[in-house]
């Protein structure tokens, strides 16, 4: 197994902080453990170690490819449920985090608080994962151009339209299109964008890759001669409250027949799941032969495979 040199028990919090060539080693490694997979080949370069998930945030995709991440990998993943842990009664997240590197030889968090996360990074002595945070989701966009690699090739020079809310993953697909020379273009209503230092980062980064940033009003805008559709739910977990206000002020915020119009003919679609049919998505365009949302999906185990092996392997 390749590992870059200073790869090797990394924290894993947002994609800014790995460099375009740690961030390419990462997509080498998933795509060499999906076609081994693929080959039935088996490899337990983990064997013996064992990654503690803590869940504040429940999750389909994210427990499920960690754990059989973990399981293919030859070590063990551990659920852990912030109801069950002295953490969800109050103790430091200090403590926490010195307590469990005693245990464990890496954590993964999935949680609200993203400040929280970079504490539990600071005081633990092992990786620390960032499996989202209501600031960051890099796991998901790392599986997300490693997607748009295996469909389009390369990369650099490729534009990328969001549409929807200035969520966590929105703010991370900023850092990673600036990082390999990606075009985003964002669509969101003015007062539910990205967040503004996310912004500045990934428009530093451009500066050096040569990637576009824009952040757009108007969904047709943003989605004219896209090669990638990309949209995630009006009101991500946490945010329920606001589900029927943000109905009204989101209409239009979707990848439906228009915007796929005024894309590029080849376009592809991209959703980091779960979809709520019907808003921020259709149902013919979910479904149509442009969509490789389930292939994205799949993707997130091989990432999160490759984010693994490369942080915890000896």
């Amino acid at each position: 197994m390749s590992v870059i040199k200073g790869l090797k028990g990394r924290d894993f919090l947002s994609v800014n902080d790995f460099t375009v060539e740690e961030i390419y080693e990462f997509f080498n490694v998933a795509r060499r453990l999906k076609e081994e997979q693929k080959r039935g080949e088996k490899h337990e370069i983990l064997k013996g170690k064992t990654l503690g998930m803590i869940f504040e945030k429940s999750s389909t995709r994210t427990r499920v490819s960690f754990e059989v991440a973990m399981w293919q990998l030859g070590g063990l993943g551990l659920f852990l449920n912030t109801n069950d842990l002295q953490i969800g009664r109050g103790e430091p997240i200090k403590d926490t985090a010195r307590v469990l590197s005693r245990y464990l030889d890496g954590i993964m968090i999935r949680t609200f608080s993203h400040i929280e996360v970079e504490e539990l990074a600071e005081y633990a002595s092992i990786p620390v994962i960032n499996g989202l945070t209501d600031l960051l989701h890099p796991g998901q966009v790392m599986a997300d151009i490693f997607t748009v690699m295996e469909h389009k090739g390369d990369v650099k020079g490729l534009k990328l339209c969001y549409i929807g809310d200035g969520n966590n993953v929105v703010n991370s697909l900023l850092h990673i299109c600036a990082k390999v020379g990606m075009d985003i273009s964002v669509a969101t209503p003015p007062e539910f964008g990205p967040d503004c230092h996310i912004v500045r980062e990934a428009r530093e980064a451009a500066e050096l890759s040569g990637s576009k940033i824009e952040i757009v009003e108007n969904p047709l805008q943003a989605a004219e001669g896209a090669d990638v559709l990309y949209t995630d739910v009006w009101a991500s977990m946490g945010k329920e409250e606001e589900q029927m206000m943000r109905r009204q002020i989101f209409k239009g915020y979707s990848i439906d027949k228009h915007t796929l119009g005024v894309a590029k003919k080849d376009a592809i679609i991209l959703h980091c799941l779960p979809a709520k049919r019907g808003e921020e998505i259709t149902d013919e365009a979910m479904e149509c032969s442009q969509s490789v949302v389930f292939d994205e999906a799949e993707n997130r185990l091989h990432m999160h495979k490759a984010i693994l092996a490369l942080t915890m392997v000896d």
